[in-house]
């Protein structure tokens, strides 16, 4: 009989249940990008290089030089990308997540998206919501890689460190989960960027290339 490993999976939203950093931010920086610098663009591997280090706030400011004025019109051009395009989930991490609700487990999302855009993706992807969700719309020091939203999670929940797994595709999630000594997956299937694969692989409790191999670690095995 199947069992949980986890009672909770604490899930990252993109590039890790949502397949959107290709079809949706990284479209979204660019058309931000000709409005505010004019002439830069970025590739789509350096943009997901940039989010793994230094991150996107840290190369703003470094980078961009960003003003908070700019951060403030950043933010506006990407809300207004991202309210018309919708990503789809990854067939795998549909079936993880159903099943974890099936088998009574809890679903929570940690993300740098909005929680509006979260609990939307869900609702168009068919998924089951989300039992808690912490977005952007936290304040910068809560955000990950603080472990506020672990801290809340386990608090409103009931839950102890051993019963939760984060999973996450980029450093920050990682950083939080093992300041509170949770278990950590490493999503490696949106891009294969080697100085990422070698720091996810080196720090993660399981390393999945596929949302396949996550399903079969976590209930076929468990």
């Amino acid at each position: 009989m199947t069992r949980l490993r986890y009672k909770c999976l604490v899930l990252d939203h993109d590039d890790t249940v949502m397949d959107s950093t290709s079809f949706v931010h990284h479209p979204a920086f660019l058309v931000a990008m000709e409005q505010m610098r004019p002439g830069y663009t970025m590739s789509l591997e350096d943009y997901f290089r940039m989010n793994f280090h230094p991150g996107f706030v840290e190369f703003c400011k470094q980078t961009l030089h960003f003003t908070q004025a700019d951060f403030d019109l950043e933010v506006r051009l990407w809300q207004q990308y991202i309210d018309t395009h919708v990503p789809t989930a990854y067939p795998g991490m549909a079936r993880i997540i159903r099943r974890q609700k099936a088998l009574g487990g809890f679903v929570c999302v940690v993300s740098h998206s909005f929680s509006r855009n979260i609990l939307r993706d869900y609702r168009e992807n068919d998924l089951p919501e989300p039992d808690l969700v912490y977005g952007w719309e936290l304040p910068h020091e809560q955000r990950k890689p603080d472990p506020y939203a672990l801290d809340q999670i386990m608090a409103r929940l009931d839950l102890k460190p051993k019963d939760l797994l984060m999973v996450d595709d980029l450093k920050p999630g990682y950083e939080m989960a093992k300041a509170r000594g949770v278990d950590f997956a490493a999503a490696a299937w949106a891009y294969d960027i080697p100085e990422i694969r070698d720091y996810m692989k080196k720090g993660a409790d399981v390393y999945c290339t596929d949302p396949a191999e996550l399903e079969h670690w976590l209930f076929d095995e468990a």
